[in-house]
């Protein structure tokens, strides 16, 4: 019966969840960990398991090597800043910051470290999906004037409506942007999205409006298990035909309310998409006091396209994918306004 017992009790020991093994390797290898605070730690994993819709597909060992690993932060680049006139692309892995090894280090001091005097240099070693190894970049400090949207109608009467983000006073000046595309009499429009890292969800849902009938899905919030969804519809401005041809143009730097507008606009057949996957970033999230001076950021529930699909799991795909090669940058040449150009004419 002893035997029995101690079987059972070794059994249960070796079988306890992943964080207890981690909690009871630190307090018996660690004569320091007593004084520590781990409520914060805690609260934060209760947080999880309250909040986060796919909390019960996220297993302790996931949770554990979470917290024990630091990952290297990738770029978004907008357009003609620093990093994207030195052919930074979205996606790329910051493995040093000049000799600074970013492995565990915070995002806030990278770019303090990223971040200097007018004409300056700084160096990053970086690391991209479709490398053999690392490369090094040197990248001319300037002045990073972010643009909100440009205007431009080319002599093939394509009318052009680049938008860099969606920030408070972007419907203002997509709304002047539209009109100004009505003004010109083309029926051609190509919305440029690339490197757009989002902004505002309303103004995602107010700028699908122009393009979609009253009460159409634009996105829905899935809570999971933990709350009723929410839809969002369209306010429906709807104001052009069916005579309208639309191309929208996406790559791996075009998220969250990027990928809001151009799901919509491709799934309820308003608009084509070329370029790349975009990024994948769909989800709501909520900003909880953790400790008196920290707080935890937690992802709440996931957007979802018109169609169902969560943007944070898949992106989009695009109908046409074309990608810009080292060459294509080199030679200053877009394939990708080149396909959506070539499309738009067919349209």
């Amino acid at each position: 019966m002893v035997g029995v017992f101690v079987l059972g009790v070794r059994v249960g020991w070796l079988n306890r969840p992943e964080v207890q093994k981690v909690v009871d390797v630190l307090n018996k290898e660690n004569e320091v960990v007593s004084s520590t605070d781990l409520e914060p730690f805690w609260k934060v994993w209760n947080l999880i398991d309250q909040k986060y819709p796919d909390a019960e597909k996220i297993g302790d060992q996931e949770r554990v090597w979470g917290a024990v690993k630091g990952l290297a932060g990738s770029l978004a680049p907008l357009k003609d800043t620093p990093a994207y006139k030195a052919g930074i692309k979205a996606g790329d892995k910051i493995l040093k910051i000049d000799e600074n090894i970013t492995d565990s280090m915070s995002v806030e001091k990278a770019v303090s470290l990223i971040r200097g005097p007018k004409d300056t240099t700084v160096n990053l070693t970086i690391f991209r999906e479709t490398d053999k190894k690392p490369r090094e970049i040197s990248i001319t400090r300037d002045r990073i004037v972010i643009p909100t949207l440009d205007t431009k109608l080319r002599s093939d009467g394509i009318f052009v409506i680049s938008l860099y983000n969606f920030s408070g006073n972007s419907s203002v000046l997509f709304q002047s942007a539209l009109e100004e595309f009505i003004k010109s009499g083309s029926d051609k429009l190509i919305l440029d999205l690339r490197g757009n890292p989002g902004g505002y969800l309303d103004t995602a849902i107010d700028m699908a409006s122009w393009f979609l009938p009253s009460g159409k899905i634009v996105v829905t919030e899935d809570y999971g298990t933990l709350g009723k969804e929410k839809v969002h519809r369209s306010s429906g401005y709807d104001i052009f035909t069916d005579q309208l041809k639309m191309v929208v143009l996406v790559d791996g730097g075009s998220a969250s309310a990027s990928e809001i507008l151009a799901g919509a606009l491709s799934e309820h057949g308003v608009a084509k998409l070329v370029g790349e996957q975009t990024f994948g970033k769909g989800s709501v999230q909520e900003l909880i006091d953790v400790t008196d001076d920290t707080a935890l950021k937690i992802t709440i529930a996931q957007w979802l396209t018109p169609n169902g699909i969560s943007i944070s799991k898949e992106g989009l795909k695009p109908d046409y994918e074309v990608e810009i090669t080292e060459k294509d940058l080199e030679t200053d040449r877009d394939p990708q306004m080149e396909k959506a150009m070539e499309i738009i004419k067919n349209l």
